[in-house]
C-alpha cells in the first residue's frame, strides 16, 4: 500500500509540472483563512440553469472547447458560482489582447474589475460536502471580522485539473466583501 502511495504520488507530481499552468492570483493554502485582492482581469464564462454540483452541468467542455477552438492557454483558477450554476476561465495577457475573440451562445466574454475576497483554503475533492464545510467555517471567520462585511454571493476556486487525485487537490471558497465604513 505504501508503494501505491509513493507511485501515485509521483504521478501526481510529473502530471502537475506536465501540465502547468499560469496563474491569475495567488493561492490561499490550505485551511489558512484570508482577506485577499484579486486583480482585475479578462475572462471567459458560462452558465448552467442547474446547481453547479448537479451531474453532467457541461460547463467545463463549454469553456474547454472555447479555449481550445481559439487556442487560448490554460489559466488557473476556475472559478464556479455554485446557484445558478457557473464557470469562469481566465485569460492570460496576450489572450485578454485578442481582437479577433468573439462570444458565442455558450461563452461570454467581460472584463473584471479588481476585487476583495474572504478566502479559505481547502484540500481535497471539488465536492459540494467540501465546498459546504468551508463556506460555514469562512462565514463564521468573516462575521467575527471588524474592517469588512459580505458583499456578494459564495464561490468556488479550483486550482487543478480534474485528472489530479483527489488527495492533491486544492480549492477555496471566496466571499466577496466591501468595508464596513
Amino acid at each position: 500500500m505504501k508503494m501505491f502511495l509513493w507511485v501515485a504520488l509521483a504521478i501526481a507530481a510529473s502530471a502537475s509540472s506536465l501540465f502547468a499552468v499560469a496563474e491569475a492570483y495567488p493561492r490561499t493554502s490550505p485551511g489558512d483563512l484570508e482577506l485577499k485582492t484579486l486583480p482585475a482581469a479578462r475572462w471567459m464564462r458560462t452558465e448552467s440553469s442547474t446547481d453547479y454540483f448537479a451531474a453532467d452541468n457541461g460547463l467545463f467542455m463549454k469553456l474547454f472547447r472555447y479555449i481550445d477552438s481559439n487556442k487560448i492557454p490554460m489559466t488557473a483558477p476556475v472559478e464556479a458560482g455554485i446557484k445558478p450554476g457557473t464557470m469562469v476561465f481566465y485569460m492570460d495577457d496576450a489572450s485578454a489582447q485578442r481582437a479577433d475573440l468573439a462570444e458565442t451562445p455558450q461563452v461570454k466574454l467581460s472584463s473584471v474589475s479588481e476585487r476583495r475576497v474572504a478566502a479559505i483554503g481547502i484540500r481535497g475533492s471539488y465536492s459540494r460536502e467540501n465546498y459546504e464545510e468551508a463556506l460555514s467555517e469562512l462565514r463564521a471567520w468573516l462575521a467575527k471580522q471588524t474592517d469588512v462585511k459580505a458583499a456578494g454571493e459564495p464561490y468556488a476556486v479550483y486550482w487543478n485539473s480534474p485528472f489530479m487525485p483527489f488527495f492533491l487537490k486544492q480549492s477555496e471558497v471566496h466571499i466577496p466583501v466591501a468595508p464596513t465604513k
